[in-house]
Parts: C-alpha cells; structure tokens; sequence
C-alpha cells in the first residue's frame, strides 16, 4: 500500500523544511520534485475548495500555490479580515482554513504574499487607499509605504508562520514581492532594498520556509536577491529560460513558478484558447530538462465582485492604453471555471505519472458538480437611476471635481470600487449644448439630464472609440436638442477595474473623473455633488422604491427572483443584456458585457438558498425582460 505524501516525507519526524542547496530540492532531507499548480482561494467558494484542492491532488501534482490579495484582507487601514471581519467577502477570507484543507487533501501549500500580487487582480492586490497618501511611492522602500506593509504583513502572518511545515504544517516556501524585476527602467534599476526589507519582515514574523522571488529569465536578473532563490515564469521556450536562470544561479535547483497554461481575457477581445499539444509539449521539456514546475493557473476561477484587474499600455495617468480584465478567470487551464477537467488536465496527469519518480498514494479521480438549468425569470421589478440615488442619502459637496479614491468617506479612506456620481443642480442647458470632460475619463460615463441618458448607447466596438471612455482625450459631447431650464446634470463613472501589472509610474491610478475640468459651452461647471456607487450587499438589499418595469434606455436596477428547489450549479445568460453587473442575494457575481468574450456567469450553487432567490441586474444601457440560464460559459466572437 502506498503512503501518502505527507507520511512519505515526514516518517521519522520533521527535521527540515524545503531546501535549494544543491541541484536538487529536498523536504526533510528527501528528494523532490515539485508539482504544483496555482489555485486562489478568494476566486473560488469555499464550499468547493475541498473539491478543487482533490482534484489537483487526482492529477498527481503535490503541491498547491496561491496568492494573498490585501486588499481583501485589510480593507480599511488596521481593519482586517481572515475570515471574521464582516465584510462582503468575508466567506472567501479564511485562508488559514483553505490551508488546513490542502493539508487533509495531502497537498503541499506554496504562499505568495505579495504585497504586490498582480494576478490580474484589482490593483494587483493592493488596497485603493494606499492612493491617499500622493507622497508615497508604492512598491518602494518609501518609509510610508513600508509602515502599511509592515503592519498588514504582522497581522498576516501570525496566520501564516503557525502553518509552515516545520511546524507541523502544509506551506514549504514563500515568495518575496512578484516579478519585481518588471518594474526596473533602463535609466534606473529595481529598488533592491525594498526587497531586502520584505525578507527582513518575513524573518522578523517568524517565517522561517524556503524564501524565493520570480521573474522572467529572459527579461533579465533584476528582481532577485543573492540569498534568495530565483523561479522562472514564462509560457514557452522553456530551454532558453531555463537554461538562463540556470546561469543565474549555476548551484541551485531550478524551478517554474509560472508556467502559463492558458491566458486571461479582456473585454472586447477574442477569448483566449491553447491547443493542448502546445500546453502539454512545453511541460514536458519543463519537467525532461528538469525542473520542478507550478502551472499558472491549474485552476482559474472567478474573478468576484468588482475586483477583476486590468493592463495598460502606456501611462495610468494617461489612460489611453486602458484593457479592463472579464470577470471570468477561466484562463483556459486544466480545470475550467467551473470546476470541469479538460484534455489539459489529463494530459498533465500522464505526465507528472510518467516523470514522477516518488509514488504515493493519489484520491480517486473526484466526480464533476453537476450544473443545471433554471426557468426563466422574468424581471418583474425596476429602480430607476433617480430612484437609486434616493436611496443613497449622503454625498459630498465639492467645489472640484473628485476622484473616488480621495472622497472624504469611508474613515476618511475614500472609495474603492464601484460607480461614482457627480451630479450638478439647478443647470440652465440651452437646446445642442455641448459638454466638453478635459483629460480622459476613468473608465466610462453615462450622462444623463435629468435622469435621461443622453450620451451614446453601446452597441459596437466602436462605442469605445467615442464619447463615454477612456480611449478618448478631451472628448465633447453635444446634447439634448431641447433647451433645458433648472436641469440636473448626471455623471456616472464606472470604476472597470485598477491596473494590476506594469512600471511604478502605472500605479498612480485614480477613478472617475480628476484629469481635467468639465466645461458647458466652454464655461467651466463648479459646485459639485458628489455621490459613491459601490453596491456593498447591506446596501443593495436594504433598497426601497422598486416599481413594476418599463424598460427605458438607460442605468437603472432590474430585479427578478429565482425560486429554487434543489440547488445546482449554473451559469446565467446575459447575452440579451448590453453592460452592467449581476448581484445574486446581495452579493456582486460578476460584470457583464455584450462585446464579449465572456457571455455567461457562472453561479455556484453555493450563492442560492432553496426557496427565493434575489437576482438584481445593474444595467447602464438597454436591458432585457426575462433572465436565462445555461449549463456551460459561453464564448462569443467580439460583434
């Protein structure tokens, strides 16, 4: 009978953690090779980690990585949650439980902390408020930055240091900092002494497993530390990085730490595909060079909420590079979204058998969550865009118009995600109008008189070359052809999500409008309101003035409940919808767009209750009568 892995590397007693002196890892004074694959536990629900976290043992990969985003985890300055703190995301957060059950499922964890994470994710894991202090110089050794760092890392890992293998624990290495090598300029180098004090927190804090940092070979040696092991990350060529970071480190072990299975997608973009021969060719000269490997992503997941990131190209400031990430985070890998093995999967598992030289014992091959699908629902309630903002009774008085980030709410730590509406009373709009926003907006706007959309609906692609986003700069916008007297004038601006990876000056990432005054037939508008949209669940379900729907153009608020009498997976179908975000018993699943490529979203049956269910849909444009649902993502073509 086989041993399991932790019986075969801990019979005799813990002696030693992961060790890289020498060409070869060993754990506990044993050979190993590792096979891991990445899985985020705040992407995933926590009622299907066991599942997800067997099926990765299945395929005979012994490790597991994930991510740790802050700005899940401490929301506000000194306010923490790890799975107790009363925040929306509150269920997700328990990472010390997602470890423990790695470690019942007979996986090894792999922990990177961050602070920075990229991930695709809301500003790369960093909280919005760090934005407030305009002095600080983010993912620095700046003394501001470091104090944060420092007093979230504390709380962290006191979590962290009690799981840690040599101490009975599942984790056997931690990363310090993420590709920090990609930050470095031709005139200036990386700031090496941020990093130093990283490893200095981590020692401070009690951990004490294998440290190691990761970058691109090929990109150059920059992010890494002397004494500190360099990982690989890369999607192909895997001889030429290999033999790189080979050259980097002659007497250490080599190790992938990404090695990209799939790809990730952008709104409006073709969704990304990768032949299995491709994924499957490129692990096997990984593993036949050899060296150990984690595939980034084993398993996607989703990218809940509002907290899906972004890429730029270019300067934040400027904007006009701006590529929002979909909401989905299937990323093509071994197992999808849902949860559903693919051809990579099993071609990862015949591999690892193959090249494996350490047999334990392996769970039976886990059986796939069945999905169905629900009647139709049809919307039988409405709140229309003046209707919500009655339910939102505080606002700013502003002079200036503001970005969310450095609103004087939230203990004085601004907005992070969401809608931000700058609204203007008692305006005298002659008949053609033209409203000019100086700059680029951050990310889209709906502008309404009152409470009429009278910018452009989206429709095609090209809508985003036009009036309403941020790939325009300085744009204009003519209006009503109608004289309007005592008008109130709205601005709703869309937070699509912070840039998760890029150079420190693309860090600098306020939302809503900041750049630029905003003009009326050239005369510049003052004396603003100024009210934050971000949808938080005790808000959302606390909302009054529903009324039977007339399905008007514009944004506004549909509602239908789904009564359910035994709870299955699904995904909802929102190709009859145009943009807005879907909000399931309080809760934001997804974003949603018409272009693509994402078409679906996925609802786990762990979000439904037997009885009724509460779908709210925010739609910004033309919505539909009815909400449907399918067993499977849907893909489309960009229209």
């Amino acid at each position: 009978m086989l041993p399991t892995l932790y019986e075969y590397y801990t019979s005799g007693g813990i002696k030693t953690g992961l060790s890289a002196n020498g060409l070869c890892f060993t754990l506990n004074e044993k050979i190993i090779t590792i096979y891991s694959g990445a899985m985020h536990y705040f992407r995933v629900h926590p009622d299907y980690w066991r599942d997800r976290l067997r099926k990765i043992r299945a395929a005979g990969l012994n490790t597991v990585e994930t991510y740790v985003p802050w700005n899940l985890h401490e929301p506000i300055p000194g306010v923490y949650d790890f799975g107790n703190g009363d925040s929306d995301f509150e269920q997700f957060l328990d990472i010390e439980k997602f470890i423990k059950i790695a470690q019942d499922e007979d996986l090894f964890v792999i922990v990177r902390p961050g602070p920075y994470i990229c991930a695709e994710w809301e500003f790369g894991g960093l909280p919005s408020w760090l934005l407030r202090n305009q002095k600080m110089n983010i993912r620095t050794s700046d003394e501001a930055f470091m104090n944060y760092v420092s007093a979230y890392f504390s709380k962290l890992f006191e979590i962290l240091s009690k799981l840690q293998f040599t101490k009975g624990g599942s984790i056997i290495a931690f990363q310090i900092e993420n590709e920090y090598g990609n930050t470095k300029k031709k005139d200036k180098p990386i700031d090496t002494d941020y990093l130093i004090q990283l490893k200095n927190i981590f020692t401070k804090n009690g951990l004490v497993e294998l440290f190691f940092t990761s970058d691109t070979p090929s990109n150059g040696n920059f992010g890494s530390l002397p004494d500190v092991l360099n990982t690989a990350n890369f999607q192909s060529d895997p001889e030429k990085e290999l033999s790189l970071l080979q050259s980097y480190q002659p007497e250490k072990p080599l190790m992938v730490m990404e090695y990209w299975t799939g790809w990730f997608d952008h709104w409006a973009e073709q969704h990304h595909k990768r032949c299995n021969k491709e994924f499957s060719d490129v692990l096997e000269r990984i593993l036949k060079f050899p060296a150990s490997v984690n595939m980034y992503m084993f398993h996607g997941g989703t990218n809940w909420g509002l907290l899906n990131g972004a890429n730029i190209e270019g300067s934040s400031v400027d904007n006009g590079g701006y590529q929002p990430d979909t909401s989905s985070y299937d990323y093509d890998a071994p197992l999808n979204e849902a949860g559903d093995y693919t051809e990579k999967y099993f071609s990862v598992q015949r591999l690892i058998k193959h090249y494996n030289p350490v047999l334990t014992a392996l769970p039976v091959l886990p059986e796939l969550i069945e999905r169905d699908t629900y009647n139709e629902v049809e919307i039988t309630e409405e709140l229309v865009f003046d209707d919500i903002l009655k339910n939102e009774d505080f606002y700013i008085e502003s002079q200036e118009l503001l970005p969310m980030e450095l609103l004087p709410i939230t203990y004085d730590m601004g907005q992070s995600y969401g809608y931000i509406v700058y609204r203007r009373r008692n305006l005298n709009i002659p008949a053609n109008s033209v409203l000019n926003i100086r700059g680029r907006v951050c990310d889209t706007v709906i502008v309404l008189i009152n409470g009429k959309v009278v910018s452009k609906a989206l429709e095609t692609p090209e809508d985003l070359e036009g009036f309403g986003y941020w790939k325009v700069k300085d744009s204009s916008l003519e209006m009503s052809n109608e004289d309007c007297e005592n008008a109130t004038l709205d601005l709703v601006v869309e937070n699509w999500g912070r840039v998760n990876y890029g150079k420190l000056d693309q860090f600098l990432q306020y939302k809503g409008i900041w750049q630029g005054h905003v003009s009326l037939n050239d005369r510049f508008l003052l004396d603003w309101e100024i009210l934050p949209l971000d949808f938080k669940k005790s808000w959302t379900n606390s909302l009054t003035g529903w009324q039977l729907p007339r399905f008007h153009l514009g944004p506004a608020l549909y509602k239908g409940t789904l009564k359910v009498f035994k709870r299955k997976d699904t995904y909802i179908d929102m190709r009859g919808w145009t943009k807005g975000i879907v909000i399931v018993n309080g809760f934001i699943l997804s974003r949603y767009l018409k272009l693509g490529p994402q078409q679906a979203v996925y609802l786990p049956a762990a979000f439904l209750k037997e009885g009724d269910n509460e779908i709210v849909i925010f739609e910004h444009f033309a919505p539909d009568n009815h909400i449907s649902f399918v067993k499977d993502q849907i893909y489309s073509s960009v229209a």
